[in-house]
Protein backbone atom coordinates (compact mmCIF):
# COMPACT_ATOMS: atom_id res chain seq x y z
CA UNK A 1 0.00 0.00 0.00
CA UNK A 2 1.83 3.59 -0.67
CA UNK A 3 0.36 6.55 1.14
CA UNK A 4 1.04 9.92 0.26
CA UNK A 5 0.78 12.88 2.38
CA UNK A 6 2.05 16.19 3.86
CA UNK A 7 1.82 15.33 7.42
CA UNK A 8 3.22 12.83 9.44
CA UNK A 9 1.91 9.48 9.43
CA UNK A 10 0.08 7.73 12.39
CA UNK A 11 1.38 4.77 13.70
CA UNK A 12 -1.97 2.89 11.86
CA UNK A 13 -0.38 4.08 8.10
CA UNK A 14 2.86 3.07 9.43
CA UNK A 15 1.54 -0.31 10.20
CA UNK A 16 0.28 -0.92 6.73
CA UNK A 17 3.39 0.69 4.98
CA UNK A 18 4.76 -2.04 6.23
CA UNK A 19 2.96 -4.64 4.54
CA UNK A 20 5.23 -4.46 1.22
CA UNK A 21 8.46 -5.71 3.18
CA UNK A 22 7.79 -5.82 7.12
CA UNK A 23 10.88 -4.02 8.59
CA UNK A 24 11.79 -1.69 5.54
CA UNK A 25 9.86 1.01 4.43
CA UNK A 26 10.44 2.43 0.99
CA UNK A 27 10.36 6.15 0.74
CA UNK A 28 10.30 9.24 -1.96
CA UNK A 29 10.29 12.38 -0.66
CA UNK A 30 9.87 15.80 -2.31
CA UNK A 31 12.60 17.81 -0.84
CA UNK A 32 10.87 21.18 -2.11
CA UNK A 33 7.03 20.52 -1.32
CA UNK A 34 7.84 17.94 1.47
CA UNK A 35 5.69 15.44 0.49
CA UNK A 36 6.46 11.98 1.08
CA UNK A 37 5.32 8.97 -0.67
CA UNK A 38 6.02 6.10 1.15
CA UNK A 39 5.32 1.68 0.96
CA UNK A 40 5.97 1.41 -2.75
CA UNK A 41 7.27 -2.17 -3.90
CA UNK A 42 9.70 0.08 -5.99
CA UNK A 43 10.49 3.47 -5.84
CA UNK A 44 9.62 4.56 -9.36
CA UNK A 45 5.94 4.07 -8.32
CA UNK A 46 5.34 7.09 -5.71
CA UNK A 47 7.77 9.06 -7.88
CA UNK A 48 4.99 8.56 -10.49
CA UNK A 49 2.74 9.32 -7.79
CA UNK A 50 4.47 12.43 -6.95
CA UNK A 51 5.38 13.53 -10.80
CA UNK A 52 1.62 12.88 -11.37
CA UNK A 53 0.69 15.30 -8.28
CA UNK A 54 2.74 18.05 -9.61
CA UNK A 55 6.02 17.90 -8.35
CA UNK A 56 9.30 18.42 -10.28
CA UNK A 57 12.15 15.20 -11.27
CA UNK A 58 15.41 16.74 -9.40
CA UNK A 59 13.18 17.43 -6.33
CA UNK A 60 12.58 14.33 -5.68
CA UNK A 61 14.90 11.50 -3.90
CA UNK A 62 14.63 8.30 -2.94
CA UNK A 63 15.52 5.68 0.27
CA UNK A 64 13.70 4.12 3.21
CA UNK A 65 13.82 3.82 6.69
CA UNK A 66 14.42 0.28 8.61
CA UNK A 67 12.08 -0.13 11.36
CA UNK A 68 14.33 -2.30 13.65
CA UNK A 69 17.00 -0.63 13.41
CA UNK A 70 15.71 2.86 12.50
CA UNK A 71 18.27 3.74 10.30
CA UNK A 72 17.41 6.05 7.12
CA UNK A 73 19.22 4.92 3.94
CA UNK A 74 19.52 7.51 0.57
CA UNK A 75 19.66 4.53 -2.00
CA UNK A 76 17.62 4.62 -5.03
CA UNK A 77 17.43 3.87 -8.70
CA UNK A 78 15.89 6.97 -9.22
CA UNK A 79 18.54 8.87 -7.39
CA UNK A 80 20.79 8.27 -10.65
CA UNK A 81 20.58 11.39 -12.54
CA UNK A 82 23.56 12.57 -13.75
CA UNK A 83 22.12 15.88 -15.10
CA UNK A 84 21.19 17.19 -11.76
CA UNK A 85 25.00 16.14 -10.17
CA UNK A 86 23.91 12.65 -8.82
CA UNK A 87 26.08 9.82 -10.51
CA UNK A 88 25.15 6.81 -7.87
CA UNK A 89 22.21 5.18 -6.20
CA UNK A 90 22.97 7.22 -3.28
CA UNK A 91 22.17 10.52 -2.64
CA UNK A 92 25.55 12.32 -3.13
CA UNK A 93 24.81 16.14 -2.16
CA UNK A 94 25.25 16.54 1.71
CA UNK A 95 22.86 18.96 1.73
CA UNK A 96 20.11 17.46 -0.24
CA UNK A 97 20.84 13.90 2.00
CA UNK A 98 20.32 16.12 5.50
CA UNK A 99 17.02 17.80 3.63
CA UNK A 100 15.76 14.05 3.10
CA UNK A 101 17.17 12.85 6.55
CA UNK A 102 15.27 15.66 8.15
CA UNK A 103 12.16 14.92 6.07
CA UNK A 104 11.88 11.72 6.79
CA UNK A 105 12.36 11.94 10.77
CA UNK A 106 9.41 14.33 10.38
CA UNK A 107 7.34 12.08 8.30
CA UNK A 108 8.17 9.26 10.29
CA UNK A 109 7.99 11.06 14.17
CA UNK A 110 5.62 8.40 15.52
CA UNK A 111 8.66 5.87 15.53
CA UNK A 112 11.84 7.75 15.74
Amino acid sequence: MIITKSKPYTKEEIEKLRKEFDVYIKTVIDVKRKVCSAGCNRHFESEKILLEDGSVQSDLWGGGIDLETKIIDFNSFINIRPKDGNTSNEIQSAKIRDEYEKLTIFFFSEIL
